[in-house]
């Protein structure tokens, strides 16, 4: 049993904290660049060209589309906060990352996070007001509506994340400067706190369950209205058709939710059994995996944006 740290062998609060990366892999972890690098710059490609393609074609200013370009910005976002500094440290080794900026990330990456899954279930709710109220949608839907929309899960997902930086900067002292991940995680921050944690393991808890459990039936019970007014319809042709409509969403939720809860599981129940390289990998993963794919996912399934992606090309091919 690992003897409890003494007073002396503890910090007053760093100035700094040192990133390791993913422990146990040594200089394998270099190698796992070509891995998320090519992760980040899909992200920054596919969700960049999502945006532009949106804003540019007056078109698409509808709303689901502007769902759809808030998910892009909080995708680019969510990679951006996490995929640089990753890459530095499996590519560099240990790197030392100030203090505040160790908060300022920690804050950041658990609320875009926050917002991607409130994102994902308004477009699961506009999903089901469009199969079920299709005569009604142009009212019920509006641009302003889900303007107001992405404002509340932006406030609510700060309000709710803010207590997690506020949390760690109250303790004063901190058995090590050296966290064992490749970004400035609560709980791996948390891990090196001398003093009670409980508060900490205890909102992390609650969050997790209130913010990912709601959403995730918010976003169940949305798929059953949808299934209800599917099997309404009076041609297998017309069923294929408005279920066509969600499946690019269906594919992004599970991108987004499967992994993140696989993490979340072996994370909570699996920590004695799954090798902690393991975990960090899977958060890492979790993180950078759905803004990757998510523009793919649209870009093929969605008509319009396919559409518009092809003339662009196209046009610029024909003039060289």
């Amino acid at each position: 049993m690992t003897e409890a740290p003494q007073p002396n062998s503890t910090f007053s609060c760093p100035t700094f904290f040192i990133l390791t990366g993913i422990p146990g892999l040594g200089g394998v972890q270099a190698w796992l660049t070509l891995v998320f690098g090519p992760m980040y710059l899909l992200s920054l490609l596919g969700n960049g060209a999502l945006l532009a393609v949106v804003q540019t074609d007056s078109t698409l200013h509808q709303p689901m589309f502007l769902l759809l370009a808030t998910l892009a910005a909080t995708d680019l976002s969510l990679a951006t906060s996490i995929a640089p500094g990753l890459l530095a440290v499996l590519w560099l080794g240990p790197r030392p990352v100030p203090y505040a900026a160790c908060l300022v990330q920690m804050f950041f990456v658990h609320t875009l996070t926050a917002v991607e899954s409130g994102v994902l279930l308004a477009m699961a709710c506009d999903r089901a007001v469009a199969v079920g109220r299709p005569l009604h949608y142009p009212v019920l839907v509006t641009k302003a509506r889900v303007g107001y929309a992405a404002l509340a899960l932006a406030l609510k997902a700060v309000a709710i994340v803010v207590p997690f930086p506020l949390l760690v900067a109250r303790f004063e002292r901190f058995q090590a400067q050296t966290i064992d991940h490749a970004y400035c995680a609560h709980m791996a921050v948390v891990e090196l706190v001398v003093g009670n944690t409980q508060a900490n393991n205890l909102y992390g808890l609650v969050l997790s369950l209130a913010v990912s459990g709601k959403d995730i039936l918010g976003i169940t019970g949305s798929y059953g209205l949808i299934a209800h007014a599917v099997l309404q319809l009076p041609t297998r042709e017309a069923r294929a058709k408005a279920f066509g409509t969600c499946s690019s969403h269906i594919c992004v939720i599970l991108a987004f939710y499967v992994p993140g809860l696989f993490s979340y599981l072996t994370h909570r129940f699996g920590r004695h059994t799954v090798p902690k390289p393991v975990h960090i990998l899977l958060s890492n993963i979790y993180l950078l995996l759905p803004p990757a794919l998510n523009p793919l996912i649209y870009g093929a399934r969605t008509k319009q944006i396919r559409d518009r992606l092809l003339e662009i090309f196209t046009f610029k091919k024909s003039q060289f």
